[in-house]
């Protein structure tokens, strides 16, 4: 385990794999998705997180498909199936110790879908989330978490990113935040070297916040 040394003025949380887990419901629509499309499921399965659904259809290129239709049948179908959704270990307790101006949460899902999985996981739904509905440019284009900072009046640079796949990885990079891998869900085999701060969950953490708001994550 790995922590950041220095405070910041918010923190920003995609959302799947990094304070809720929904991997085995969206594996489920998407294979059924893959194989109805001649695609082979567990290679192309894999590819489909930190990326908003459109953007995944999109580059397959498939000749007679319409990405923005497909995208919204497999939300659809996403949405129908979160009766496994959970959130990581510790994440209600860490999110609920957090000044609620201070932290928000950054997700390639619709908003919609978004809600679903929140509510499943019993995870709070902030009033300033950013959902792919939201930015024109997904990860890994930065503009999600500069656009999370603004809504919450702070500098991108001034936030720690929580995130867990490296499309979001390198949004958070690219935004000038620090970040933080969570690796519950994906472990630590892709994209992870000694730059990326890293953590299992949230189980051996606490949020601490000094006189003047800056917040820092510590050991229990």
């Amino acid at each position: 385990m790995t922590l950041p040394t220095r405070s910041y003025a918010a923190f920003l949380f995609d959302m799947d794999g990094t304070i809720l887990t929904s991997i085995a419901s969206a594996e489920r629509t998407w294979t059924k998705w893959a194989i109805a499309h001649g695609l082979d499921a567990a290679t192309f399965v894999p590819t489909i997180h930190g990326v908003q659904s459109v953007e995944t259809v999109r580059r397959l290129n498939l000749p007679g498909v319409d990405p923005v239709a497909e995208a919204a049948a497999i939300t659809a179908a996403e949405m129908l199936d979160v009766g496994d959704v959970e959130p990581i270990a510790g994440a209600a307790a860490f999110l609920a110790s957090l000044p609620p101006e201070r932290w928000t949460i950054v997700t390639s899902a619709p908003r919609a879908l978004a809600e679903v999985r929140l509510k499943a996981a019993g995870l709070p739904i902030p009033a300033t989330m950013i959902a792919a509905d939201d930015i024109p440019n997904g990860k890994p284009a930065p503009d999600c978490f500069l656009v999370a900072a603004e809504r919450l009046g702070v500098m991108a640079s001034d936030c720690l990113v929580f995130e867990d796949a490296l499309a979001g990885i390198t949004a958070g990079e690219a935004a000038g935040a620090d970040v933080l891998v969570i690796t519950a869900t994906h472990g630590t085999s892709h994209a992870l070297n000694a730059r990326h701060l890293r953590i299992r969950d949230y189980l051996d953490v606490t949020a601490k916040a000094s006189s003047d708001g800056q917040l820092m994550i510590a050991l229990r």
